[in-house]
């Protein structure tokens, strides 16, 4: 680091963002998102994953018990 900085401005924290919120990109299969892609229109493949996630999360729960 050079000498001189200034400091003074500085706001603590400001590019900080909760570990919840950090969304991971997840990649498909591409097998899976042919399959998907031709089910639906590009801009509701996000929709149409996270119910078909949903319904295994369901059927997994149950399956446990």
């Amino acid at each position: 680091m050079k000498d001189g900085y200034d400091f003074s401005n500085a706001e603590q924290g400001k590019f900080y963002v909760p570990i919840e919120d950090i969304q991971a990109p997840i990649y498909l299969d591409q097998d899976v998102a042919r399959v998907l892609s031709q089910k639906c229109s590009p801009e509701k493949l996000q929709i149409l994953v996270n119910d078909l996630l949903r319904k295994a999360i369901e059927i997994a729960q149950r399956v446990a018990i």
